[in-house]
């Protein structure tokens, strides 16, 4: 633990210190112990680590982006039947289960990432390519320093209470949306504001003066959504069925996300 977040006889900052401004990346994020991803849990929100020691009591600034991997499973086939192992899908519930929901509830963008295979490797490469990419994130954070100039900040990430309302409020259609979301998904009072602040950078990274119900459908489909209990209960009928689903907001995603 010492080794991430700081420690030791002489208290020394750790690897999120290090990384302070700039991008922490944990792989294989299921395999670290589960007491040194949760000690992540305050750095995250507040952007800055305490370290209680005997001897002294140090805060170390640790405002990081964090980016973790991790396969589904422990063998990494579970999409796959024929190389999937025996405990499939059991397997993956219990790997998983080895991150804590406060933690993942902390990670703003969830993305599954299909293998590569051989057949991959010859096609063409992407129409948009990591300098258009480059340029656009640019363009996003010059908004961003413009914004924040006199406001104590820097990004859409340190916004917060009555600033972030004031830049990340949706337009009356976008709230619809959101009010039903944060019903169906039982989003979390982090959760609802971590959304803002991404739906926020969408319409950022779109041009767009105002967060509008396509930025919030995007920055939905980016939320982790909770496993579904399987019910014995009779079906409903299409009446009682006919509410929000989160699962389709990703469909509402614009083409230049794609």
């Amino acid at each position: 633990m010492p080794a991430l977040v700081g420690g030791g006889l002489r208290v020394k900052p750790g690897e999120i210190s290090l990384a302070h401004l700039g991008v922490l990346f944990l792989d294989e994020l299921p395999e670290f112990q589960r007491a040194v991803l949760d000690s992540l849990r305050q750095p995250l929100e507040t952007g800055k680590i305490m370290v209680a020691r005997a001897n002294a009591h140090v805060t170390f600034p640790a405002r990081v982006q964090l980016i973790a991997a991790m396969n589904p499973c422990r063998c990494g086939h579970l999409a796959d039947a024929a190389l999937a192992c025996s405990r499939a899908p059991k397997c993956a519930a219990d790997y998983q289960a080895r991150v804590s929901g406060p933690l993942l509830d902390r990670i703003d963008l969830h993305v599954e990432v299909q293998g590569v295979t051989a057949a991959d490797l010859v096609l063409p490469p992407p129409r948009e390519g990591s300098a258009e990419v480059a340029a656009r994130v640019a363009a996003a954070r010059a908004l961003q320093t413009a914004r924040y100039a006199c406001q104590g900040a820097r990004t859409n990430a340190e916004a917060d209470g009555e600033l972030l309302d004031a830049v990340a409020t949706p337009d009356e259609v976008g709230r619809k949306l959101l009010a039903q979301a944060a019903e169906a998904m039982k989003l979390t009072a982090r959760g609802y504001h971590r959304l803002l602040r991404v739906a926020r950078t969408i319409a950022d990274l779109a041009g767009a003066e105002r967060v509008g119900r396509i930025h919030v459908a995007e920055a939905l489909s980016y939320r982790r959504q909770p496993p579904r209990r399987v019910s014995s209960r009779p079906t409903k009928t299409k009446a009682q069925a006919a509410r929000f689903d989160s699962t389709s907001i990703g469909e509402t995603a614009p083409s230049w996300r794609k």
